[in-house]
């Protein structure tokens, strides 16, 4: 009887063990140096403060890496719970039932994010990505090359090229010029363009996109400006350093990711990006996704967690070593040291107001290299702009499935 009373008392004490353990969350990460020690801090500071979950970290390479990965874990098994992505991943993510909705989840949310931010994480009236790290791009300069020949902050795309034409020099040319996706999506959007439709498919032969093209083309071809292909995207910020090249377009994160590698040798110069009337900035970053595969409870943890993150205090120290956005108002009295010890700090969040989500299509990661293929021909092989956006437009349409 005895044997029989303490076997009852371990199977309860067992039973009571296992309903106190955490519900683990597999957590694959995409946010490298400057970002991956305060996210992990975060982390650890979520999993030390409550008993419901423990997040589970992984660390998976950059965006393009993080999502390859996902793509052949969900073949093969063994995807985890939650997702950091880039948010033109998203919409791939749901239309293929990959990712869960998360809007019963999400009641009582604080009243001050800031307005589009948590749009980007919305596709067909229904939240499947919960923003994380939100970036504007500026335009940055070599302020003391421009204090040398007098030069102005550019505030057009004109005055980009008189810059451009007075910075040239047989040792260096005036501007960056880069084949990959998001810098030309950057200028396109500036200029009042798109390169998808109002229905989101690919709109590539629109007149505002080929008139870019077109430009960055004769930038190139009157020598003002370095054309730097995705293969030599590495040498653009060399260019930049060594003082081969004195401008170019790139999100505000850059800037801390360059400075944890070296001391940048000349003053920055840190502006908005030149806008037409009506030009838009594009609102790019990462967002978590909760996996079809999750169970309710790591889909509840994973919103716990996201709203941890959400805090003030969590935000200011995610913004000090990232650069991206601050998500909330109530964040703002906390970065104000911040931004007064440097004001170039600020300069992304001016823009706020002519920001929009750069692309949600769920064919993104098809057609995204029919474009970068059809931006390198022209600005590497000095081909058609109008001809090769033809073809790139025509490939895209192909693989379209709405």
């Amino acid at each position: 009887m005895k044997q029989m009373r303490w076997l009852m008392v371990l199977l309860v004490g067992v039973g009571w063990a296992l309903a106190q353990r955490p519900v683990e969350i597999p957590f694959w990460h995409t946010a490298g140096p400057p970002g991956q020690e305060p996210l992990e801090e975060i982390i650890r500071d979520f999993n030390s403060r409550q008993r419901d979950y423990r997040i589970v970290p992984s660390f998976v390479g950059d965006y393009r890496e993080g999502g390859l990965k996902l793509l052949a874990a969900l073949r093969s098994g063994g995807a985890p719970a939650l997702f950091h992505a880039e948010i033109s991943f998203l919409g791939r993510m749901v239309q293929d039932n990959v990712a869960q909705p998360l809007d019963e989840y999400l009641g009582n949310l604080p009243g001050d994010f800031y307005p589009g931010f948590l749009e980007t994480g919305k596709l067909r009236g229904r939240t499947y990505g919960l923003p994380i790290g939100l970036s504007i791009p500026v335009f940055f300069y070599n302020a003391d090359q421009f204090a040398a020949k007098g030069l102005g902050v550019p505030r057009s795309w004109n005055d980009v090229v008189t810059a451009a034409q007075r910075l040239t020099t047989r040792a260096a040319k005036g501007y960056t010029v880069s084949s990959d996706i998001y810098s030309f999506v950057v200028m396109v959007m500036s200029r009042g363009g798109s390169i998808v439709d109002s229905q989101g498919r690919p709109d590539f032969t629109n007149p505002k996109v080929v008139e870019t093209l077109e430009f960055l083309q004769d930038m190139v071809r009157k020598n003002i400006a370095q054309s730097r292909n995705i293969a030599e995207a590495q040498f653009s910020v060399a260019d930049f350093l060594r003082t081969k090249t004195f401008m170019g377009v790139a999100p505000i994160t850059l800037w801390p990711l360059i400075e944890n590698r070296a001391p940048i040798p000349f003053r920055l110069g840190v502006a908005a990006v030149p806008r037409t009337e009506g030009g838009k900035v594009p609102l790019a970053g990462g967002t978590l996704v909760v996996l079809r595969g999750a169970s309710e409870q790591q889909a509840r943890g994973a919103v716990a967690f996201w709203r941890f993150a959400m805090e003030p205090a969590n935000i200011a120290k995610w913004v000090k070593a990232t650069y991206y956005m601050p998500m909330r108002r109530a964040a703002q009295p906390l970065l104000e040291d911040f931004y007064k010890e440097d004001p170039r700090r600020r300069v992304a969040f001016s823009q706020v107001e002519h920001a929009d989500v750069w692309l949600q299509d769920p064919e993104f990661t098809i057609w995204y290299s029919f474009l970068e293929d059809a931006l390198e021909r022209a600005l590497k092989g000095n081909a058609n702009a109008r001809q090769v956006l033809e073809e790139a437009q025509r490939r895209a349409s192909s693989v379209e499935r709405r």
